[in-house]
């Protein structure tokens, strides 16, 4: 609800002074340019997030999201005890993991919000238990091995190697995930003192 109010207060703030400075017509024409290349960015992003998302949906179909959740399930069952014994929990981080490494955010945020349902405190669910804490930073942070979205973005921009940011990527994403990690641990242990 903030947001809500401090962009409308940030945009009619910016039509009042281009009006006062002169320069409605500049900022007309820059709003109408803008709107069109939003509209191209998401024509251009829509095939390989179908692509993807349609990929998932195969993938789920002929059990290979059960078999990862399977070679995850060691890893997985350090972060979320949880999954240990809720299989369809391990199957929702897993897919929400996959999700991420392929770099497809949309695509991980059903299954994410699936897994957070599950975690979340029974008794208070207003509360956010340890578990859930990390499955967002996972999600916040999330290592992508295959940054489809970037390079999506990129290549609509005229990039002609959308793909060579992966060493940076890669090296960024894996150091802000235990960066993350370490911080929810921490605050675990400063809150429960």
């Amino acid at each position: 609800m903030f947001l809500t109010w401090f962009w409308a207060i940030a945009v009619i703030a910016a039509a009042v002074f281009s009006l006062l400075n002169g320069r409605g017509g500049q900022t007309a024409s820059a709003l109408l340019d803008g709107a069109a290349q939003g509209v191209q960015l998401c024509i251009a992003m829509a095939g390989p997030l179908c692509l993807w998302a349609g990929l998932g949906k195969l993938m789920d179909r002929v059990g290979l999201t059960e078999r990862l959740s399977g070679l995850l399930r060691p890893i997985l069952g350090r972060l979320f005890p949880e999954s240990r014994q809720d299989r369809e929990l391990a199957r929702h981080l897993s897919a929400n993991v996959t999700a991420n490494l392929l770099g497809l955010g949309n695509a991980a945020t059903p299954m994410g919000i699936r897994a957070a349902g599950k975690l979340r405190d029974k008794h208070d669910p207003a509360r956010a238990t340890d578990s859930l804490c990390r499955l967002v930073v996972l999600n916040t942070a999330s290592i992508q091995l295959l940054p489809t979205t970037v390079a999506a973005v990129r290549q609509s921009a005229g990039c002609a190697a959308p793909f060579d940011i992966l060493p940076a990527v890669w090296l960024s994403s894996i150091l802000s995930v235990c960066a993350g990690l370490m911080a929810a641990r921490l605050f675990r242990r400063v809150w429960r003192g």
